[in-house]
């Protein structure tokens, strides 16, 4: 029998990851029908570099969604694909068609001014540079077409000619219908004129049909009544007939010209509905991956890549959460390192194992859509070239197929496909399932290895106890388990990693009410196989994995209470700070006070002496000069006691980690997340986006300019120690401490009792990270009296993972 062709595995993966279902939810998000069937048919590049491509035309439409108010509208853009084949065709297109093409030139020139910008919007500014829109065209077809496709007086001068024609003849007529209404009153049934296969005809009852005379055209049910269209107004009706006749062959021909003017035009009329279609369809991605609350992912160059997914949610299930109410979605954390080539997740029935599978799937092929995923962070993942997968129950009776050979057949499928591309994903749902469990057990280990050499990653669900042991003899294997709370028999749907899960079989037996006595037969059963053994060792590392995390938890809370604490503290310092300012000042006041009021004693005192006008001895001196003495040391003491003028400090404004400032390019508040050290760059958020700008593109949120980074300054000083005292300036065990994975204030604790013993330079390894570990350290030194410059180590020391500490 021959191999089935590779692109059928394909299509049963999508099939069976429900990706129609996902590409249907993506389709409501878009404006147009057009777009709707290009999102329903939604396809995978073929390359990484389309798929970033995406990525950033995603991210680029969900900012400029966010900045045009109402959002981005692409109102009046139509599927003209048809009206463009048929009038390149020579046909004749309609006036709705036609008055269609018009709508939708409008709405391209319209959506090319409002993404025209290379330096916000790179990539979607390249899609619509070589957008033609026509003008002249879309101008024509207005000129000649009105509302609801119907061709204009001005688009002819023998059509307008016709009209007025057909106007006067209907007036005509009109008014002779209306006369004989008045003159044939009594032998008609009704005074309405109505009308029988476009004529006027007039009720007339059956007996005097033949004194009205003219054409019978109808007659009621009940033979009553004839409907006669008098002989005054057939020769008007001919007449008209003519003449409307002639004013659709005049229609038609104006038509047939503007549908040769938008033939002549096809290519450039193809390609803007193609552009028009792909910023629907980035839009309608932009919109949904929003609604998920997604994140843009990282797609990395390498294939060996790691595949980091923080809090991974099933967005099909959190369609059915958000617009069905169904239950809350629990997420999952999936890290797997580059050396990592095959997981096995174990555990019980229905906790959330295949909803994993999915789950990665789905994020593969998002990611590889450009499509946002809903995840926490910033997801990191190779590009998928291939997703692979084996989910669910293949059995057919017309095929005569069983459960096993339904895999089997599926799984052939997937080795066949493996060599198109070397970044694989292979899912694999039970595997070995169906058939004798000691051959299916090695079946499936034999894959897995074999597996392990062609994929990039293969994830796999199995309740086979030998797979859990693959990981201790092969370092590409991993374990990993879904928990499940035995008290209660409900899984929690939490994915642990490192740790193998059980089938909770017998347990979940006992809290059913089985026979005790089958249950001890079943466990005696199992200690001559060693299963019991196993299941007691990872019951133990269950244990104590639960003991290491509430230990934990008591130790971060344990934390917050201290951090709160020491909050506390800070703001009683600054109450009894603030009073002990203000009590001071009260003094300072009283002191001037009487200061002020002895003065003008003295004024006073001054004036009585002069207007008696003798000089006065107090003590052998004139009592006038004593007085003056005594003013001028009033003010000397005035002056010592008078508050120091406050230093403004003038200069520009610097924004600090986690201040909101405004983007000046998009108009919009972020947040900052990081800093460059040379103070040149941040990293902010702004929404769901995650941008660098340079300090020059912010502002703060109320117009502060900030102001360039200061060069750092050249100090000398001059070390307090002999140069003989000093200690080596290269790199040893005993002047290096690694701080690494420790918290800020543990961090500083090691480093000040190595710094107590320091006689020279000390080298502090704190690694990258997220680089709040360096910025603490480094904060907390500037405050050291003792410290005289801490710099980043030499490459080949650590380069700016390690921080080299100088002291006084």
């Amino acid at each position: 029998m021959s191999a089935p062709p590779v692109s059928e595995i394909h299509q049963d993966t999508l099939e069976l990851l429900e990706w129609p279902r996902l590409a249907a939810h993506l389709a409501g998000f878009a404006s147009t029908a057009a777009g709707r069937r290009h999102c329903t048919g939604l396809g995978l590049p073929d390359h990484p570099a389309e798929s970033r491509r995406l990525l950033l035309e995603t991210t680029e439409l969900l900012a400029l969604d966010g900045l045009c108010e109402g959002g981005l509208s692409l109102q009046g853009a139509g599927d003209i694909a048809a009206t463009v084949v048929l009038c390149a065709k020579g046909g004749c297109a309609g006036g709705e068609e036609l008055l269609a093409v018009a709508a939708t030139l409008a709405t391209a020139r319209r959506l090319r001014r409002q993404i025209e910008d290379p330096e916000l919007r790179p990539v979607t500014t390249a899609l619509v540079a070589e957008l033609r829109t026509l003008p002249e065209l879309e101008q024509r077809l207005h000129f000649c077409l009105e509302e609801g496709g119907r061709v204009a007086d001005r688009a002819s001068g023998p059509l307008e000619a016709v009209r007025r024609q057909l106007l006067a003849l209907r007036g005509e007529r009109r008014d002779r219908l209306q006369e004989l209404v008045r003159r044939y009153g009594s032998l008609l049934q009704d005074t309405v004129v109505s009308e029988r296969g476009g004529r006027p005809v007039l009720a007339v009852k059956a007996g005097s049909a033949a004194q009205v005379g003219g054409l019978v055209h109808d007659s009621s049910a009940s033979g009553s009544t004839v409907y006669v269209e008098p002989q005054a107004v057939i020769p008007l009706g001919n007449r008209i007939r003519d003449a409307e006749g002639q004013e659709r062959e005049l229609e038609r021909q104006v038509r047939s010209e503007l549908s040769a003017l938008v033939g002549e035009q096809a290519e450039p009329l193809d390609h803007l509905q193609q552009v028009l279609v792909r910023i629907d369809a980035g839009l309608a991605r932009a919109r949904y991956g929003q609604w998920l609350g997604g994140v843009r992912p990282e797609l990395a160059e390498s294939a060996d890549a790691p595949f980091e997914l923080c809090d991974l949610r099933h967005p099909l299930l959190l369609w059915q959460e958000r617009r069905e109410g169904g239950r809350p979605v629990v997420p999952v954390t999936i890290r797997v390192g580059p050396e990592l080539r095959v997981v096995a997740i174990t555990g019980p029935n229905t906790g959330g194992k295949t909803v994993t599978l999915k789950s990665l799937g789905l994020a593969a092929l998002m990611a590889r859509a450009g499509l946002f995923l809903p995840c926490a962070g910033t997801p990191r993942l190779p590009w998928c070239g291939q997703v692979l997968a084996d989910i669910g129950d293949e059995q057919s009776l017309q095929q005569n197929l069983s459960t096993f050979s339904g895999h089997i057949r599926r799984i052939a499928r997937i080795l066949a496909a493996l060599p198109q591309s070397p970044a694989s994903l292979v899912l694999l749902d039970e595997v070995g399932a169906g058939t004798d469990p000691t051959e299916g057990s090695a079946l499936a280990a034999a894959l897995l290895r074999h597996l392990a050499d062609r994929a990039r990653l293969t994830v796999a669900t199995t309740h086979f106890g030998e797979l859990k042991a693959l990981k201790y003899a092969d370092p590409r294997f991993e374990n990993a388990s879904v928990a499940f709370d035995v008290e209660t028999l409900s899984p929690t749907y939490r994915l642990q990693w490192g740790i193998p899960g059980r089938s909770n079989a017998l347990a979940i037996a006992s809290r059913l009410g089985l026979d005790p006595a089958v249950l001890a037969a079943a466990a005696a059963q199992l200690e001559p196989g060693g299963e019991g053994d196993v299941n007691r060792v990872i019951e133990g590392l269950e244990q104590e994995r639960q003991r290491q995390q509430e230990a934990a938890e008591a130790a971060a809370a344990l934390l917050a209470r201290t951090e709160l604490l020491h909050e506390e503290l800070l703001q009683r310092w600054a109450q009894q700070k603030e009073q002990s300012a203000e009590l001071q000042e009260q003094r300072r006041q009283r002191l001037e006070l009487s200061i002020r009021e002895g003065q003008g004693e003295v004024r006073r005192l001054i004036r009585r002496l002069r207007s008696v006008g003798q000089e006065v001895r107090v003590g052998g001196r004139v009592a006038g000069e004593t007085a003056r003495q005594a003013g001028q040391r009033l003010r000397r003491l005035e002056q010592q006691h008078r508050p120091l003028p406050e230093r403004r400090d003038h200069g520009g404004w610097r924004p600090r980690v986690g201040d909101r400032i405004r983007l000046l390019a998009l108009g919009k508040a972020a947040e900052v997340l990081a800093i460059a050290d040379d103070g040149s760059e941040l990293t902010v958020r702004c929404g769901v986006l995650r941008l660098t700008v340079e300090l020059a593109a912010i502002e703060g949120l109320h117009g502060e300019k900030p102001a360039p980074p200061e060069p750092p300054p050249q100090v000398r000083i001059r070390s307090r120690r002999s140069p003989g005292s000093r200690g080596p300036e290269v790199r040893t065990e005993g002047n290096t401490v690694d701080v690494r994975g420790l918290r800020v204030h543990e961090a500083e604790a090691a480093v000040e009792e190595r710094l107590r013993g320091a006689n020279g330079p000390v080298w502090v390894i704190h690694g990258i990270g997220t680089g709040k570990l360096k910025r603490g350290l480094r904060e907390w030194l500037s405050g050291l009296p003792w410290v005289e410059r801490v710099s980043d180590a030499e490459q080949g020391d650590g380069g700016p993972g390690c921080s080299v500490i100088w002291v006084k």
